[in-house]
């Protein structure tokens, strides 16, 4: 009897497996590809929007991908992810990019100084795009107060808590990405989540920091589909 593909799957972190289990549908997978009908997936997400996608491949290639129930009850059986990427926009009923990146985690950031205050989302110290994550969100000042970098937190559940980060352009090149995802990364692993971060595979820069902040690149991948705004 062949082993099932769960058995070879890399262990993760309780919180993590509870996460996954949550956003995407199901963890782990047990197949190469496995589509769950996930009623979140049809519900708005951490944003107000909805992200009709959710999904993650392991190093080894098994995938495990989240629709709206009645957007999976189409899927035909037997199909690749592939075939289910390219699927995807007839399946939803409407055009869009399919997302393909890279998919991190981390329960071991790395050391260092706290180069970040944490914010209420409106205050005017902290710019447009931090808006939408709410709470609290962890930025750097210069000296006169001004932004350098800043990082939200995409809260999808009490077990995940992605990290988004951006810096200023006259402040790049001093490591304030790395430093504050690390900061980051500590207060949500002391809260009792599991910190991830995704990105796009070209951009270096984004890879480079994560690296840095302790977020290793283990193979996984994330999938989503954005879909086009009317007009």
């Amino acid at each position: 009897m062949q082993p099932l593909l769960e058995e070879t799957v890399e262990p993760v972190p309780d919180a993590l497996r509870v996460h996954l289990e949550q956003w995407v549908g199901a963890w782990p997978p047990d197949r190469p590809l496995t589509v769950v009908g996930n009623p979140r997936r049809a519900r708005p997400g951490w944003d107000g929007r909805v992200a009709p996608v959710a999904g993650v491949v392991t190093a080894a290639g098994s995938a495990v991908v989240g629709l709206p129930p009645d957007v999976a009850a189409q899927v035909p059986p037997h199909l690749t992810l592939d075939e289910l990427l390219a699927a995807l926009p007839a399946l939803i009923g409407t055009p869009g990019v399919v997302m393909r990146g890279v998919f991190r985690w981390s329960t071991a950031p790395t050391p260092g100084p706290d180069d970040g205050v944490w914010l209420p989302a409106r205050d005017p110290r902290v710019p447009p795009w931090l808006h939408p994550f709410g709470g609290d969100v962890l930025v750097a000042l210069d000296d006169d107060g001004r932004y350098a970098a800043g990082v939200g937190l995409k809260r999808h559940d009490r077990s995940g808590h992605e990290i988004a980060v951006g810096t200023a352009e006259h402040a790049r090149g001093r490591g304030l990405a790395r430093r504050l995802v690390a900061q980051a990364a500590r207060r949500v692993l002391a809260g009792g989540a599991v910190p991830t971060y995704l990105h796009d595979p070209r951009n270096v820069a984004s890879a480079r920091a994560a690296t840095a902040a302790g977020f290793p690149d283990r193979g996984w991948q994330v999938v989503g589909f954005f879909p086009q705004p009317p007009g």
